[in-house]
């Protein structure tokens, strides 16, 4: 256990960068990647000399990525963190053997992930086994590993159990919030009295969720505008909900982008931005499995918001 969970929560509560994974072609650009998380290493804003959250999750587009290439992926980022920082991985739980060995290979790295995000489950399952299987195998990793645990929350069905969940296992540190504003209060008010944490997962307009008592949210353009997003948990952190907003709405449009047609630009659109503004100390891409470059007219799009936003990449 790199860092105490009491430390942990508190760094969480900030901003969670998620680089995207860069393409050269069919392959992905382990030296790109490098650069990514480098960048987001030396350029960090975060309010108190704070910790920079990486994650290699869903806009990294780690469900198109074989395990061997996530323990890869980990491993360079790691590296790059220089021990500094808070290295979160992202963990499909089905199937669960491979989970396990997937928990297994990270945690033997140098620098082993300081927490583990439990991806949607898919396929034909209940409420009532997702609870039991996932509180098994948390417990079942945390004496084999010192593995603690963030549910990525996705289905309102499941909401109950998830909430039962974070209640009863202490592996359990909190829950990604990948819904909507109405699923925030009933995890801020369950889980109120316990040390858990409620996570906004649904980009940088978070600052509706942090009134709710959501702390910290992901960001998946924090790597071309890592300033506002830096600057967005700062100031929902003092409580300057006026001042997180006006920089919202700065970047709202190329959020609007990634978030249009559910999703389908969520990659590609950081990607475009990253590859017109010309930056050189990230890397873009190709475009990787099942998300190419984006439509042209979209690209333009994107080419006029980086213009007006790109002071926010340092």
């Amino acid at each position: 256990m790199t860092i105490e969970t009491p430390a942990l929560l508190d760094g969480l509560n900030s901003v969670i960068g998620i680089p995207l994974i860069p393409f050269a072609g069919p392959c992905i650009d382990f030296a790109g990647h490098a650069k990514n998380v480098s960048y987001l290493m030396c350029n960090n804003s975060l309010s108190g000399g704070r910790p920079r959250v990486i994650s290699i999750a869903g806009t990294s587009l780690v469900h198109h990525v074989g395990y061997d290439d996530q323990v890869k992926l980990l491993q360079i980022a790691g590296e790059r963190m220089e021990g500094q920082g808070i290295l979160m991985a992202a963990l499909a739980p089905n199937p669960l053997p491979a989970a396990v060995n997937l928990i297994r290979q990270l945690a033997a790295l140098k620098r082993p992930p300081d927490v583990y995000l439990i991806m949607p489950l898919s396929g034909t399952y209940g409420p009532v086994g997702l609870y039991e299987t996932l509180m098994a195998f948390a417990e079942e990793q945390a004496r084999e590993h010192e593995a603690r645990f963030l549910y990525y929350y996705r289905r309102p069905r499941d909401r109950a159990m998830i909430i039962r969940l974070l209640q009863d296992s202490p592996h359990f540190i909190g829950v990604k919030i990948g819904t909507g504003e109405d699923d925030v209060l009933p995890f801020t008010e369950a889980l109120d009295d316990s040390a858990k944490i409620v996570i906004w997962g649904i980009g940088d307009r978070s600052t509706a969720a942090a009134e709710m008592g959501a702390q910290g949210h992901t960001s998946g353009i924090n790597i071309v505008a890592a300033r506002a997003s830096d600057e967005i948990n700062n100031a929902q952190r003092r409580r300057d909900y006026e001042a997180a907003r006006q920089i919202e709405d700065e970047v709202s449009p190329l959020e609007d982008i990634r978030f249009m047609e559910e999703r389908a630009y969520n990659y590609s659109a950081v990607m475009e931005a990253i590859n017109c503004s010309g930056f050189s100390d990230v890397v873009g891409g190709t475009g990787g499995p099942f998300n190419p470059r984006v439509p042209a007219e979209i690209a333009r799009r994107i080419q006029r918001i980086m213009a007006a936003i790109e002071h926010y990449h340092y």
